[in-house]
């Protein structure tokens, strides 16, 4: 049973993830319709009602070039975006075994960008050091890009399990979780 629901806007694109409350609150003040219903219901005197699991809502939101990321840049998206693998031996590593790696490197000029940050295993980032992954005769084995949407990130928002409702909405395949 989720304890949230997602936030879709007006053409179906995932907005954000909100508590229950929030999403009843949102419904009652006629901002949103429900696409998904949860399991939970809500009792009172006078109502009984359904849970929205999945919300869109009534009027769309343009969201302007500058906040039409909805990614934000963190470590632990970066980690979700190169699937916990390291993107030099393409070994699956568990969080503490990695870092994150400038392709370019500051000192060579290099920025922090989605196309200049890759995750690596704590080897790899050693052997590679302060060069390029040519310099260091290294390949990558997916070229970085700013990712458009990350399902995963749900889990940043303390929910373990994508809820099955959710993951047509969220392009997701078989799970996340």
């Amino acid at each position: 049973m989720s304890e949230h629901a997602l936030l879709l806007n007006a053409s179906f694109e995932p907005l954000h993830i909100v508590s229950w409350q929030r999403a009843l609150q949102l419904l009652f003040q006629g901002k949103v319709e429900v696409v998904e219903e949860g399991e939970r219901e809500i009792r009172s005197v006078s109502i009984s009602i359904r849970v929205p699991s999945v919300l869109r809502l009534i009027h769309f939101i343009s969201l302007k070039k500058s906040k039409r990321h909805l990614v934000r840049f963190s470590r632990p998206n970066v980690f979700l975006r190169d699937h916990y693998r390291c993107q030099y031996c393409g070994q699956k590593c568990v969080r503490h075994q990695l870092t994150l790696d400038h392709i370019i490197p500051v000192v060579q000029g290099g920025r922090k960008s989605w196309e200049n940050i890759v995750t690596s295993c704590k080897p790899c980032n050693q052997r590679k050091g302060g060069r390029t992954p040519e310099q260091a005769s290294m390949a990558l084995v997916k070229r970085p890009e700013e990712p458009k949407w990350l399902p995963e990130v749900s889990l940043q928002l303390g929910i373990s399990v994508t809820p099955e409702k959710w993951k047509i909405y969220l392009n997701v395949r078989g799970g996340v979780g």
